[in-house]
């Protein structure tokens, strides 16, 4: 009769719903991991889309001789990231800038706007760049994806 009185849990029902808790946290971390480590890479990738696209965009108009000469030993490619952003003088009679990016994307693996560069003479797998042109851009982070592949090689 007193028991049906009162209420609350008892410490048999507290400890298995906790353990039941636990064992579904533990199984949510990882996805969870998984899941932010995807969305960084879908961001890596858009990122290092548009930063080729605007490279070979302003290629293509350097080589049409958009912007009259080039500098020497540049290829028709830019001197760096930020000519993609503030644009070059093109060489029409109205003298407008034309650009190719509005801003520098964010390295999702190192939350800076600083990637690693490439120029045309540079060895392709070299981490250091000869400030010569921008011919292509890396992320800088040393992590590796689900298959072993740097994400600086992608």
């Amino acid at each position: 009769m007193r028991r049906a009185r009162q209420r609350g849990l008892t410490l048999v029902e507290l400890v298995v719903s906790f353990s039941i808790m636990l064992i579904l946290a533990t199984m949510a971390v990882p996805l969870a991991k998984v899941k932010v480590r995807t969305q960084r890479e879908l961001e890596l990738k858009y990122a290092l889309r548009d930063m080729r696209h605007a490279i070979d965009k302003y290629k293509e108009a350097c080589d049409l001789g958009t912007f009259g000469a080039i500098k020497q030993g540049t290829f028709c490619y830019p001197e760096s990231l930020d000519v993609l952003v503030d644009g070059v003088k093109t060489q029409t009679p109205d003298a407008k800038k034309m650009k190719f990016l509005r801003r520098i994307p964010r390295d999702p693996f190192t939350n800076s706007k600083e990637w690693g560069l490439r120029s045309m003479q540079d060895d392709a797998k070299a981490d250091s760049w000869s400030g010569d042109n921008v011919f292509n851009v890396y992320t800088k982070t040393r992590d590796k994806d689900a298959d072993g592949k740097p994400y600086a090689e992608w």
